[in-house]
């Protein structure tokens, strides 16, 4: 397949459904779109039906081109990312996978231009994040949340206030950052260098205030991170964690048990903010995000050195903190159910704590006016007692 075909078939895609996330090719099933996370069938022209494997592996090939890193990790790992542009129409983050003997394609569409807190709505504290200086910054989800996103626009509110150099290890490059204020290096995973760790090694050497880190896969590379904070850098990073509880509990598990105490007090004297975030469906159509945010205070750097015990959790900490700029996931999935942003079945899908939003919700409906419970006709047995005796 000529990439201009394969550029005319994915324009049409873009054409039918414009609010699409993402593409997904596979055999056996038509080319498709997710739009507000929902599947849909695209038909194109000209129609080609449910997928072949030789359909799918051409437009894998167009788009790996004659890059032989990206046919090696394809064979050695069974995968792999790279990104692609549609010239005037967008850019693509895709990943090329193998499935059952064939090839499977799911290309996510970047924004053209990079969003800023205020374009995303953001929690304001964002802004403070970037007023630090140095440490250790997490933004924290599954797959598709939307990290990398709010990533792009932490990095853009600093290139538009501070004079900084800013050096990105990213895979692929998503968003494309102009020189503002900062100047900005961004470099690229098996084109600019060939793993997160001797990236991160190397951007110490290359005088930067801010780096990036694409995604903090393992111990050695977190070690950097660490190292790179505590020496006066500001180290920004994502990790496929649920909340901000997981995260800690994931950092320390990375590292061996007799270096426990060492790595929990490195920890808690590097770490700035925990970000998790999830993505759900509003009512009105789209998606919004909900955040659980923990910043270190003396509370915090304690439940890191010790660990959590009884009553001493991180999610009471966080419910009890939102004078710091803390908020837990059932705090902020309270106020959208409020706002009318999100559906009650939506919000508890997403709860950390069921019973715990359950009961805010019914406070919220209790306001409201409306029936919190389908429990009805109960009434006092007056004949009880009387009967008993």
């Amino acid at each position: 397949m000529l990439r201009s075909q394969f550029d005319y078939l994915i324009g049409q895609v873009l054409s039918q459904a414009p609010q699409t996330s993402d593409i997904i090719m596979t055999v056996g099933k038509p080319i498709q779109a997710e739009v507000d996370g929902n599947l849909e069938d695209i038909p194109v022209k000209p129609a080609l039906g449910e997928l072949l494997p030789w359909h799918v592996e051409s437009m894998a090939m167009c788009m790996m081109g004659s890059n032989l890193r990206l046919y090696s990790d394809l064979i050695k790992t069974g995968s792999c990312d790279l990104s692609y542009a549609l010239k005037g129409r967008g850019r693509f983050r895709v990943n090329i996978f193998s499935q059952k003997g064939s090839l499977g394609v799911v290309m996510r569409q970047l924004p053209v231009r990079v969003p800023s807190i205020d374009d995303l709505q953001l929690p304001e504290i964002f802004k403070e994040m970037a007023q630090e200086k140095f440490g250790l910054m997490l933004v924290t989800g599954a797959t598709g949340t939307g990290k990398s996103t709010s990533l792009a626009a932490l990095i853009k509110e600093i290139n538009k206030r501070y004079r900084k150099h800013i050096v990105t290890l990213e895979d692929p490059v998503e968003f494309v950052h102009d020189h503002e204020q900062a100047t900005i290096n961004q470099r690229e995973l098996g084109r600019d260098f060939d793993a997160f760790a001797s990236g991160l090694r190397a951007a110490l050497r290359q005088a930067p205030k801010v780096i990036l880190v694409g995604e903090i896969r393992d111990r050695e590379t977190m070690t950097i991170a660490l190292e790179a904070a505590e020496t006066g850098h500001l180290v920004l990073g994502t990790l496929h964690t649920g909340d901000c509880a997981q995260t800690i509990n994931r950092i320390i598990g990375m590292f061996e048990l007799s270096e426990e105490r060492l790595i929990r007090g490195r920890v808690s004297e590097s770490l700035k903010y925990v970000v998790s975030q999830r993505l759900m469906p509003k009512i009105e159509g789209g998606r919004t995000a909900a955040f659980e945010i923990m910043s270190n205070n003396i509370r915090i750097r304690e439940l890191i050195n010790n660990g959590e015990d009884g009553e001493k959790t991180f999610y009471n900490v966080l419910a009890s903190s939102a004078s710091y700029g803390m908020i837990t996931f059932d705090d902020h999935l309270v106020d959208l159910f409020r706002e009318g942003v999100i559906t009650e079945p939506v919000a508890m899908l997403n709860s950390s704590d069921k019973s715990r939003l359950g009961q805010m919700i019914d406070k919220v409906k209790a306001q409201r006016g409306e029936k919190v419970t389908d429990i009805e006709g109960l009434e006092l047995d007056r004949e009880y007692e009387r009967n008993t005796f």
